[in-house]
């Protein structure tokens, strides 16, 4: 019976027969989707959404001069979620999981949606597999989070060279607002060393995956079959100029020391060994560094991140001799037969400047040789403030080497600008030019800089850019691109070099010498202590010097400080290096006699 309240019996029926046709298309169209074109709309029902995958590059691999891997990759897994699908109700749980702090994976989940909610921002790297294992079981749980492995950094090999290879690191928000749109939230970037110098050869270039995801987060395939795909490129492979056998000896000898080593290849300002102590292990950087780990390194007081070999700016002391007998014997101050009496001080507008002996008649072999400081402050009258500071930056001081490191410090080459600029135009006078004339006072270089002027002296004045990367290798295709460095000659004659180069050779080999504890028998080294004083502690060890004589294969600058004499601390050191070298290339024999070689407290 139909409703009377309703109406007509007519009108009763119309209503039901709509309502049946209404079903019967409904059947219709739910019968077209599950029978006809089931697999069409199966697939629409689970692809409900696409997901970007980020195909991280394999980052490109460093070696030594001989070929030997210093830096390679190993996987680990990572932990990432796009904002999009996250939930903020997951947060606590998953920072349990992962022991990060809700803050902090908040605060990374803000910063990824200020680029785009529908990328995924990473929360955390070199996770542990049961940490892998406990996210896996709680997927479902967990929108919008996955995992993915990525390359890390593996150093491997004898030597650290943790200052020359730097490190990598999660990229810092300033960073990410400068190096460009290539960079998302949680990415890996150069912070350091040659990972720094060299990232954007190192890093490669990210490839996209996109990927059809269904409303249970479950990955049903490529979408659009993968054409839209984007396959990464890994990065280039760096070849080192650094011998990492010379690298380790280097290290080795500077345990438990402040201090640097740099030595060059006189040839072509090759880099064969560069070492700051103390240092650090840049695997600490590799995968997830915690904060215990950066502030032991960031509060310790030795400072293992700072590298000394660039950085550290002292006074040369003594190895700055040679600076101004160069200035002298060039501009024809005086010639190789002008003498000073030293009776081991010099009076000196009110002043008592002192010297370490008494060395009777001097000339300037003799005075290089035992290192005598009253010759110095005479000559440093009668050179000039002017000639000096001129000869100074022919050598490169005051300036930096422009070595392919970021890290690098130019050091000071006082000038009688600079003078009036400290202490006032008018308030000094000739007597603040006595320090300056033994490398004591406003001057100061680095390791790097001194090991520079010491390659130019040994191949008779020519300046070539340091550098550590001969070549770049591109992964891909094989192909060798070789990198270009800076030349040029310093106008010094080379029988002003002669001069020189007679009186470093008297340093290590003369009977006075100050750098006997450098000797190698068989092998003529020529080298030039320094002691720099210190007014907060004891003085600073230098040693510069370079071997064979008649053909340099190795020069080098060997910094200790708060050592003492020079000659006792850094010569032996250098000694060390260059024997262990020499004989690597071949140039002397193991079988060798090493012989006792003579120490004494010189500087």
């Amino acid at each position: 019976m139909f409703d009377s309240d309703f109406g007509s019996r007519a009108r009763s029926l119309m209503m039901r027969g709509v309502i049946l046709l209404a079903m019967f298309a409904i059947a219709a169209k739910l019968g077209d989707m599950q029978l006809v074109n089931e697999v069409l709309y199966g697939k629409k029902s689970e692809d409900i959404t696409t997901r970007i995958f980020v195909q991280q590059p394999l980052r490109g691999e460093i070696f030594d001069r001989n070929g030997k891997v210093m830096v390679e990759n190993d996987p680990a897994y990572e932990v990432s979620v796009i904002p999009s699908e996250f939930r903020r109700v997951q947060i606590p749980a998953l920072a349990a999981l992962l022991q990060m702090d809700s803050l902090d994976i908040v605060r990374r989940i803000q910063i990824g949606e200020t680029i785009s909610p529908f990328f995924p921002v990473r929360l955390k790297r070199d996770i542990p597999t049961s940490t892998l294992y406990a996210i896996e079981e709680h997927l479902k749980e967990f929108k919008g989070v996955y995992f993915d492995i990525e390359p890390k950094r593996v150093y491997v090999g004898r030597a650290r060279a943790a200052h020359i290879l730097g490190f990598t690191k999660e990229i810092s928000e300033n960073q990410l607002a400068t190096l460009g749109d290539y960079y998302k939230p949680g990415d890996i970037v150069g912070y350091t060393g040659l990972e720094s110098s060299y990232e954007t050869i190192l890093r490669g270039q990210k490839g996209y995956k996109y990927l059809a995801v269904n409303a249970w987060g479950k990955v049903m395939g490529p979408y659009d079959d993968g054409k839209i795909d984007v396959p990464a490129q890994d990065g280039s492979d760096l070849y080192l100029s650094v011998d990492e056998g010379l690298q380790a000896r280097a290290e080795s000898l500077l345990v438990g020391k402040r201090g640097a080593v740099v030595a060059l290849d006189p040839e072509n300002g090759e880099v064969l060994a560069m070492a700051s102590a103390p240092d650090f292990n840049p695997e600490v950087f590799s995968g997830y560094t915690s904060k215990a780990d950066w502030d032991n390194l960031m509060n310790n007081p030795d400072h293992p991140l700072f590298n000394r070999a660039t950085m550290a700016t002292l006074p040369p002391g003594s190895t700055f001799k040679m600076v101004l007998a160069s200035a002298a014997l060039q501009d024809s101050i005086i010639d190789t037969n002008w003498t000073v009496h030293c009776t081991g001080s010099l009076y000196y507008g009110g002043r008592v400047f002192g010297d370490d002996a008494v060395h009777g008649i001097v000339r300037i072999d003799k005075a290089i040789e035992v290192s005598c400081d009253v010759f110095f402050y005479n000559l440093m009258l009668k050179v000039g403030f002017d000639t000096w500071t001129k000869f100074g930056r022919m050598f490169g001081f005051g300036q930096k080497t422009g070595i392919d490191l970021k890290e690098e410090n130019p050091g000071i080459m006082p000038s009688k600008e600079y003078y009036d600029k400290i202490f006032g135009k008018n308030r000094w006078t000739s007597g603040y030019l006595l320090s300056l004339g033994i490398g004591q006072g406003e001057v100061s270089a680095t390791p790097l800089q001194l090991a520079a002027y010491t390659m130019s002296i040994a191949n008779y004045g020519r300046y070539y850019q340091p550098h550590l990367v001969r070549y770049i290798r591109d992964r891909k295709t094989g192909k060798i691109y070789y990198t270009q460095y800076s030349e040029r000659t310093i106008p010094i004659s080379r029988y002003v070099f002669d001069q020189i180069r007679e009186g470093m050779y008297n340093v290590v080999n003369g009977p006075q010498g100050t750098g006997r504890a450098a000797r190698i028998p068989g092998v003529e080294v020529a080298g030039k202590t320094g002691t720099a004083q210190n007014p907060h502690g004891k003085d600073h060890a230098w040693f510069v010097s370079f071997a064979p004589f008649d053909h340099p294969r190795i020069a080098l600058c060997v910094l200790v400080e708060n050592a003492g004499w020079g000659g006792s601390y850094a010569a032996p050191i250098a000694k060390q290096l260059i024997q262990y070298y020499l004989q690597k290339i071949g140039v002397m024999h193991e079988d060798e006699p090493k012989g006792v070689v003579a120490s004494a407290a010189v500087h």
